[in-house]
């Protein structure tokens, strides 16, 4: 039977906007192939945001939120649209850490529902592109702790006593449930992917102060509402192998109820399939490839670009030397979702 024309949607290469931070450097320009401002420091890429500009294949000149609204909820597939309603579900970032981010921790959803006006909470994943040596993270706490000795440790400015700090290093996967306090270290450059929520909390800034001479804004009791006080039984993900296959080799990074993130290692032409449950993400990390759909035209994508399938693409095929990141919004009985999950030491909660 031949397929509808009208729900047929080419991929979407996007323009990444580029944030300056206090805490950034110039990293991106060879770690995610980036033009960079000299001399600013630049924090994160944004490689999904709704304003980031459409500069190859249909609607090309508009905001990616323009064009998601245009095409409709077929666009975003059907699992995303029933878990994240008609909105863009997926923020995909580049983030360099020159200096220490703040110790921060987010919402789940039914906290940001409650609190924050019907927005989402936030569930990610960090993917280390590159470390300095002994560069470190922040995950969660050292020990059983209270919110009266967190509030007073913040207080007196050290709460890095209570903080449980791990060394990272280039390959390793940090998954971070809604409620882990975290915090990326100087010296970490890597892509995060995330449930697309603006919410977090603001803990704590080993009181450091800005430009101003003004110390950033904390929220000190939201945090205390959605943190996890005890510590987490794992920090490192253990990454899931998937079946072999000739044209590329696949990991599943991190799989929740809210998205999958899989690494592929093109070895030949990768055949895919942009199903009706979600969209999907594709991000080169590095090398370059053809993305090749089978009713729209190729597409070139090179280190740092970012493409979006639409989940009424239909088939496609990646062909290239390139490692790259594809995510998606996962159905219930998804075969990477239920493997990595099995993978891990001690599960953590999807939510």
């Amino acid at each position: 039977m031949m397929r509808d024309m009208r729900l047929i949607h080419g991929p979407m290469k996007l323009r990444a906007s580029l944030h300056e931070t206090i805490w950034g450097g110039q990293r991106l320009r060879d770690v995610a192939g980036k033009c960079l401002p000299e001399g600013r420091l630049i924090g994160e890429s944004w490689e999904t945001a709704t304003d980031s500009q459409i500069i190859e294949g249909p609607h090309t000149g508009r905001s990616l939120g323009a064009a998601v609204e245009a095409m409709g909820a077929e666009s975003l597939g059907e699992r995303a649209v029933s878990l994240y309603g008609a909105r863009f579900p997926l923020l995909a970032k580049f983030i360099d850490a020159h200096q220490w981010l703040s110790v921060q921790a987010h919402p789940d959803d039914v906290y940001a529902a409650a609190r924050e006006g019907g927005k989402l909470g936030k569930t990610e994943c960090w993917y280390i592109l590159d470390a300095a040596p002994d560069a470190r993270i922040v995950y969660g706490v050292n020990r059983s702790v209270t919110r009266e000795a967190v509030r007073a440790a913040v207080e007196r400015t050290q709460l890095e006593e209570l903080l449980l700090t791990v060394e990272v290093e280039a390959g390793d996967v940090i998954f971070v449930p809604a409620g882990t306090v975290h915090a990326i270290g100087a010296g970490v450059a890597l892509y995060e992917l995330q449930e697309y929520s603006d919410i977090t909390y603001r803990l704590y800034d080993y009181g450091r102060l800005q430009q101003n001479g003004q110390p950033r804004e904390l929220h000190i009791e939201r945090a205390l509402d959605v943190m996890r006080y005890e510590p987490s039984p794992n920090v490192k993900a253990a990454v899931c192998e998937m079946s072999a296959d000739t044209a590329a080799e696949r990991r599943i990074l991190a799989a929740c109820d809210y998205f999958v993130e899989e690494e592929l290692r093109l070895k030949g032409q990768f055949t895919g399939e942009a199903t009706d449950a979600s969209l999907q993400i594709l991000t080169v990390l590095e090398g370059s490839c053809e993305l090749l759909p089978a009713e729209a035209p190729s597409m070139r994508l090179e280190l740092g670009n970012t493409a979006i399938l639409p989940a009424s693409m239909g088939s496609y095929a990646l062909d290239g030397g390139s490692r790259l990141i594809r995510a998606y919004v996962p159905e219930a009985h998804d075969e990477a979702l239920a493997r990595w999950r099995a993978a891990q030491p001690a599960a953590e909660s999807s939510r």
